[in-house]
């Protein structure tokens, strides 16, 4: 069921969306409300699991991780049970920075970060080729990034 959200709380989300970092008075502020009813919304869209959680978005090629690739994996079997033991052992890699399960040819979509293209060819090697029940994997290196959104699109017009 999708939640229920008046205008208000769509700007709350649009706001903290573009800066989690604000306080309260000013997210009041901008959305045209006293502090005190503000901040009672905010933890209310957050005990509702609307704000799943605030984090500091890092530049990884500044931080040395210059690699950025895509590895689709083919499962040998996709009963219930494997899909949950695999997604299990992609939760222990910590190159793998996202993870889908797709429907169609492919049964994952995994994004990896590295420093370096012999780390990635490693993991891949080593750990994801290896592990168990996977049956085929195809790799894409990225030549750029085009475009880095990681907001849900809210239209508060």
């Amino acid at each position: 069921m999708k939640a229920r959200l008046d205008t208000i709380d769509w700007h709350i989300l649009k706001e903290l969306q573009e800066d989690g970092r604000m306080t309260n008075v000013e997210l009041a502020r901008r959305v045209g409300i006293s502090a005190p009813p503000c901040l009672r919304r905010v933890r209310a869209l957050e005990e509702a699991g609307l704000i799943r959680g605030y984090r500091t978005l890092l530049d990884e090629k500044q931080l040395g991780y210059d690699v950025t690739a895509f590895a689709m994996v083919g499962l040998h079997s996709q009963t219930e049970a494997d899909l949950i033991a695999f997604e299990e052992t992609v939760k222990g890699w910590s190159i793998v920075r996202e993870s889908y399960m797709l429907s169609g040819e492919v049964d994952f979509l995994l994004k990896c970060v590295t420093p370096d293209l012999q780390t990635f060819q490693n993991f891949i090697i080593r750990e994801l080729t290896a592990a168990p029940n996977v049956e085929s994997v195809r790799t894409a290196l990225t030549i750029r990034r085009t475009k880095d959104d990681p907001v849900v699109p809210i239209d508060i017009s």
